[in-house]
């Protein structure tokens, strides 16, 4: 779970390895881990939640 904000968090699952730890600072572009599986497939589970309440990445998420 990476703290954006008092508001928002994102969220991750299904990862492999972390590569950062608890409390580390994150700037946009880092990796943070590395992905994982489930059912022998590649898989990442990823939320966006505002007030801890999941809602839609894509109204968050840049266009480009």
């Amino acid at each position: 779970i990476i703290k954006h904000s008092e508001t928002y968090l994102s969220a991750y699952a299904y990862c492999q390895e972390r590569l950062v730890q608890e409390g580390a600072e994150v700037t946009a572009g880092k990796v943070i881990a590395k992905m994982g599986q489930r059912d022998n497939r590649a898989q990442l589970h990823f939320e966006i939640r505002k007030n801890g309440k999941p809602v839609d990445p894509l109204k968050y998420l840049p266009k480009d």
